[in-house]
């Protein structure tokens, strides 16, 4: 009987150790309670007046997947309050999620599917807007490209030449402003072409417009012609746009391209024939130097010749072919001969004298 006060004593003791223990639970319960509710207690409440559809508990457990729940919560009411339901759209909480964690930029996605059902003109799914915003383009630009059309300058204002500069098939040279107006193509905005590539063609399709041009009076008389022509070429294929009108902003005449074009090439043919001339000059006074070393080649042999003569007399007179008489006679058939020659005004070398 002794030992029964303190049994009951301990149990009592017990007791108490299990009370202050579940208090201490209850309490520390009841902060994280609280501290959950302190945060997330205004996003519940958006979320249950606007019929979101998201718990606090699915709130928390944004936390735990490193999900921003404001940026979820907000905009999964903005996409109810505009009237994307789940059911139409497929935009969930668990979708919004997924592309927040693919680094997506959900409010923009959200603001884009908005603006397309605003419009009642083009048919974008979330999925479309999803693809278009995780391949980096922005989708809500996009869209509002799709409405409202926009214009790009050819060439754009930033470049470093003003004009398009062109040549008609008179020579005449023309410098050309157009504006492009384009509206986005939602089809074909992944793996379509940008911006640059329709200035490019735009460019492209002007230059040729107007080299084919038989006078440039015809595409300042009407310059619709260049636009017609470059918007039968279709140049808005496997492009993000879809061009709608190409306007002709200014244009203007430039130089006469085809006759400085002349001048260079009579230039460069007289310079040719200068050469040429020369060439056949040189060529002349080569041979005027032959023909002279030929005749000085020719006046050695001759001078040889005549310096054999004496020789050759001589010789005859020893052999006995050659008598006195008969030398005298050549004597002076020579001394006539000088004679004659001197009457005529030449040398004894046949040289006229001076």
């Amino acid at each position: 009987m002794s030992a029964l006060p303190g049994i009951l004593l301990a149990q009592e003791n017990n007791m108490r150790m299990v009370v202050i223990v579940v208090s201490i639970a209850i309490i520390i319960g009841g902060l994280i309670m609280f501290a959950i509710i302190a945060r997330y207690f205004r996003l519940w409440i958006q979320s249950v007046t606007t019929g979101a559809g998201i718990s606090i508990w699915d709130l928390l457990g944004m936390t735990f997947r490193k999900v921003n729940p404001a940026v979820i919560t907000r905009s999964k009411i903005m996409a109810v309050q505009a009237g994307l339901t789940e059911a139409e759209t497929g935009i969930t909480s668990k979708v919004l999620e997924a592309h927040y964690l693919a680094r997506g930029n959900v409010p923009l996605v959200i603001r884009a599917m908005i603006a397309a059902a605003k419009a009642k003109t083009m048919n974008l799914t979330f999925e479309q807007a999803r693809a278009i915003d995780l391949a980096g383009r922005n989708v809500l630009e996009a869209v509002q490209t799709s409405v409202y059309p926009k214009v790009i300058d050819c060439p754009p204002r930033d470049s470093n030449r003003p004009n398009l500069d062109a040549v008609a098939k008179d020579g005449i040279q023309l410098k050309v402003k157009a504006r492009v107006t384009v509206r986005a193509n939602i089809d074909r905005l992944i793996g379509g072409a940008g911006e640059e590539t329709i200035i490019a063609r735009v460019g492209e399709g002007i230059v040729s417009a107007i080299g084919s041009a038989a006078s440039h009076k015809t595409v300042l008389e009407n310059p619709d012609v260049i636009s017609k022509a470059v918007l039968k070429r279709r140049l808005d294929s496997q492009t993000a746009f879809e061009i709608v009108s190409i306007d002709i902003a200014d244009i203007d005449v430039g130089d006469n391209i085809g006759a400085r074009l002349q001048a260079d090439q009579a230039e460069a043919d007289t310079r040719v024939a200068r050469a040429q001339a020369e060439g056949r000059r040189a060529m002349e006074a080569a041979r005027e130097q032959e023909m002279t070393a030929s005749i000085e080649e020719s006046r050695a042999k001759l001078v040889e010749a005549e310096a054999q003569v004496p020789q050759a007399v001589a010789d005859a007179f020893n052999s006995g072919n050659l008598g006195l008489m008969d030398y005298y006679k050549l004597r002076n058939v020579q001394s006539d001969t000088e004679m004659r020659n001197a009457i005529a005004g030449t040398g004894a070398g046949g040289k006229k004298n001076t």
